[in-house]
């Protein structure tokens, strides 16, 4: 945990000091302006900093340590045969930030071992030789316990003849796989002690904080946590108080156009195709492409003064890379979308800079001032082989070594990074930060605070972590979708776990608010049609579209793209691929329940129809054939019908079933050699509902090659929505008159409908 000053003075004199703390605790401070603090008692911690502008408070409220030892093994026989000599080992993984040479594995009896805490969960971690991270041995290890439970806020104003009072009332969820029940949860409120409200004035019970509102100073952050066996992400309420009356905002609310989006990301050297340069005004003329896709919000990759296409390296902050255009030119960019009311998010990259920024070529060579911008290493912990300048070396992530990590304990790279939150907020809508995760929680805390209300904070935090929602940001990367969409779609498991995926956001503990960015690629992986193919690529994008959250294109995805960043395919892009996502876009537009709908996991049958040939040889009949299929006039009928107390279709089991008797090749009666296979447990067809109370809608997914027959667990309507086609429905002849389940739906990759 690290404590700053806010607004930092680089040339100011701070101090913090521990006024109060639990008894049995041995926690001390330094003198630095920026303290790293790891409390070893649970309760509550007081600290005060004296600055230039007198002395401040801060509480911190530590609860148990809920972290698990374990030993994370690697057996010598495990060893990959390419290494040769081991000169050095180390593991990596997000309990340590990805820092290559940070924790080193004692040598134990046939083996490697790394002695650990961890939190309950799955993490994945890596065993490192010689600082080479093409040389690892991945693994992954679950510490059982329970997920975090959750809580949120309301607040109301409650008047009565002499006294208007503030009311706020926390509601508390346990986990899913809690002893607790949401009854047995302990709510704690703190009230923010850099407003000056006075304890005398609050007065809290069970789930509910109450204060006058003549009491109330000019703003009032209250925040509340629930405790079970894990405590959860705090809520926040921000009270203002003017002389028009009291209004209350929730810094964890998403503003109101990003609770939903459909995102678009860029690359943006690479979007104006083969021949011509990449400019602002070059991306400029294309936005009636994004218009057509139904787009909410473009996500640019960096724009800054870089020497790298992909400008993750940053060299100046406060300037436009002159390949792109001027800052008017940026500015354009950003009217012309606005225009077409698709808001802009900014890739805002401050763990780091270029090792060829100026700072750090001045830190490199001992200039003063720059001494404390870049956090460094024991020169033991490096494996580049670089004579780096000084005694020891500089931090950086994984094998980036062109790209350092800043100080964010120097005040100095406080108050520039904060010069550089304050030059762009006012130009875009919202910051997609880049590695979210390396930099500290104290720092993104203020960054929320000066951004503007309706401003929208994206973090890049893989795997992802609740924590970084309390006050910070508001989207979030959905990791968890993302690799199970990965694995569904290239057959390593069954469709089934995009439940769990789902699951897994409850367990986790995010809050209602948190949006989740949900993704098939991105800029850092390879494309999804190149690793899965393009019948899992058309049901997994449709995942993105029709379940809670926003939903994300990568440029180019669209167009059937297989290389990760090349130039965008416009003259030879596959337009039946860009038709299938603009159709999922639109209809996501004109539909809110595949918005706000809550998600109910449908059981499905997939129904297989086989014939015997002559020589006895049994194969599948193709899904287009005409076995078991209605009349025409069955799957002519008109959307209209979608709402209607019957379904036509149902209606005319008589005469579908008359039709099949009919046709000697084409039904059961006549053909004994037809037959049908129930599966009651698909391995790559999943359903679910979206329902909002107000409308209801069908989704199955296909991730096969194939179309597949299913049967739905009720009847429904005779229209796709996503193509407005009739359905292709079959009919089991066999099923009694009104039995819906001999009522089946034919789904090549994506079928969106209603019941009857």
């Amino acid at each position: 945990m690290q404590l700053a000053p806010a607004a930092p003075d680089p040339d100011a004199a701070y101090r913090w000091s521990l006024r109060d703390g639990p008894a049995d605790s041995r926690v001390s401070v330094g003198d630095d302006a920026v303290i790293e603090v790891t409390p070893d008692v649970a309760g509550r911690y007081r600290f005060e900093l004296d600055g230039p502008d007198g002395t401040a408070t801060q509480t911190v409220r530590a609860f148990p340590n809920c972290n698990t030892a374990v030993e994370l093994e690697l057996p010598f026989e495990d060893v990959p045969d390419d290494v040769e000599e081991i000169d050095s080992v180390s593991v990596v993984g997000s309990f340590n930030d990805q820092l290559v040479g940070r924790d080193r594995p004692r040598r134990d009896t046939g083996r490697f071992v790394l002695d650990v805490e961890l939190p309950p969960g799955e993490h994945h971690y890596g065993f490192c030789f010689n600082g080479d991270l093409g040389l690892q041995v991945h693994d992954s290890v679950t510490i059982p316990g329970p997920g975090r439970p959750r809580c949120g806020l309301e607040t109301r104003i409650d008047s009565d003849d002499e006294t208007d009072t503030l009311v706020v009332e926390a509601d508390a969820a346990a986990a899913p796989d809690s002893e607790y029940a949401d009854s047995d949860l302990a709510v704690e409120f703190v009230v923010d002690e850099r407003d000056a409200l006075p304890d005398a004035a609050i007065e809290t019970d069970d789930r509910t904080l109450r204060v006058p509102v003549a009491d109330l100073p000019e703003r009032t952050r209250i925040h509340a946590v629930a405790v079970g066996e894990r405590h959860s992400v705090a809520d926040t309420v921000d009270v203002r108080r003017d002389g028009t009356g009291v209004t209350a905002r929730q810094p964890n609310e998403p503003p109101a156009w990003a609770e939903s989006p459909t995102v678009y990301e860029i690359f943006v050297r690479s979007f104006a195709g083969e021949t011509l340069s990449a400019t602002f005004a070059e991306i400029e003329r294309r936005i009636e492409y994004l218009e057509s896709l139904a787009v909410d919000v473009l996500w640019l990759t960096p724009i800054l003064a870089s020497p790298t296409d992909h400008g993750y390296h940053i060299t100046d902050y406060f300037s436009t890379a002159d390949d792109l255009g001027s800052r008017a030119a940026f500015e354009s960019l950003v009217d012309r979308c606005h225009e077409a009311d698709i808001r802009v998010v900014f890739d805002l990259v401050i763990n780091h800079t270029s090792r060829d920024h100026p700072a750090f070529q001045l830190h490199s060579a001992d200039v003063a001032g720059y001494d404390d911008y870049y956090a460094r290493v024991p020169r033991e912990r490096d494996g580049t082989g670089i004579d780096w300048a000084g005694e020891d070396a500089p931090e950086f992530y994984f094998n980036w070594e062109r790209i350092p990590n800043l100080n964010y304990r120097s005040l100095d790279v406080r108050d520039w990074m904060l010069a550089v939150v304050d030059e762009w907020a006012d130009v875009v809508d919202g910051f997609r930060c880049d590695i979210a995760w390396g930099v500290p929680h104290s720092f993104w805390k203020e960054v929320r605070e000066r951004v503007p209300e309706d401003f929208l904070m994206l973090d890049e935090t893989i795997p992802r972590d609740p924590q970084f929602h309390e006050a910070e940001f508001q989207m979030h990367y959905d990791s968890t979708l993302h690799s199970t969409l990965r694995e569904v779609g290239c057959g390593e498991t069954p469709a089934s776990t995009v439940f769990d995926a789902l699951d897994d956001t409850r367990w986790q503990g995010f809050p209602d608010s948190a949006v989740h960015l949900r993704y098939v690629e991105n800029h850092d992986e390879t494309r999804y049609l190149d690793d899965c193919g393009e019948a899992s690529l058309r049901a997994a994008a449709a995942a993105t579209f029709t379940l809670p959250g926003a939903p994300m294109l990568y440029y180019g995805q669209e167009r059937g793209m297989t290389s990760q960043r090349g130039p965008m395919k416009w003259h030879d892009g596959d337009s039946d691929l860009t038709e299938f996502h603009r159709s999922l876009a639109w209809l996501r537009r004109d539909q809110p329940v595949l918005r706000d709908g809550s998600v109910e996991p449908l059981d499905l049958r997939v129904v297989e129809i086989t014939k015997e040939s002559e020589t006895g040889e049994k194969a599948v009949v193709d899904d287009d054939s005409d076995v078991y299929t209605d009349d025409d006039d069955a799957n002519d009928a008109d959307d209209t019908d979608d709402n209607a107390d019957t379904d036509p279709a149902t209606d005319d089991d008589d005469a579908a079933t008359e039709t099949a008797v009919d046709d000697e090749d084409d039904t059961a009666e006549s053909d004994s050699s037809v037959t049908i296979e129930i599966d009651d447990d698909p391995d790559r067809v999943i359903g679910f509902a979206r329902d909002n109370g107000d409308d209801r809608l069908l989704v199955v997914l296909n991730f096969s090659e194939t179309a597949k027959t299913v049967a739905l667990p009720t009847a429904v309507g005779d229209t796709d929505l996503r193509t407005d086609t009739p359905l292709r429905k079959r009919y089991d002849p066999d099923a009694s008159d009104g039995d819906t389940a001999g009522d089946y739906v034919v789904v090549d990759d994506v079928l969106i409908c209603r019941p009857a």
